[in-house]
């Protein structure tokens, strides 16, 4: 039924000027605004974007909303610290002193944007 469809994802944020600052600048990835509609289009590589779009009552998603691989962990993470953000850490998980979790799986580090959502770079080992 959908097959053909070409879908794409979204997410909520609670302050639009910050959500725009922290994706274009901090992280530095394109956007174009759809000023009619309040909303923002996240282009990510792969040709895809991401809406985003505003909502008074939101609630940050309990999960990860956006996965970034990268070819060096240590690297990308080094530069999210250097541009102010700050690297989440969990309870349970064996992370070392930068936040990366380096185990089975692929090395992971989580953030979060301006609005609680959890966002995060990957690498396989």
């Amino acid at each position: 039924m959908f097959e053909d469809s070409a879908a794409f994802s979204g997410f909520a944020v609670d302050d639009m000027p910050k959500a725009k600052r922290f994706y274009g600048e901090t992280l530095g990835l394109k956007l174009t605004d759809a000023p009619e509609f309040g909303l923002v289009n996240l282009h990510i590589a792969g040709g895809r974007d991401v809406l985003i779009y505003p909502t008074r009552h939101h609630v940050p998603a309990g999960y990860t909303i956006l996965n970034f691989p990268v070819a060096d962990i240590d690297a990308a993470v080094d530069e999210l610290t250097r541009r102010g953000v700050v690297l989440e850490r969990y309870e349970g998980f064996d992370q070392d002193d930068k936040g990366v979790l380096r185990g089975d799986g692929p090395l992971i580090a989580w953030f979060k944007d301006p609005a609680g959502n959890v966002l995060s770079v990957l690498q396989s080992s």
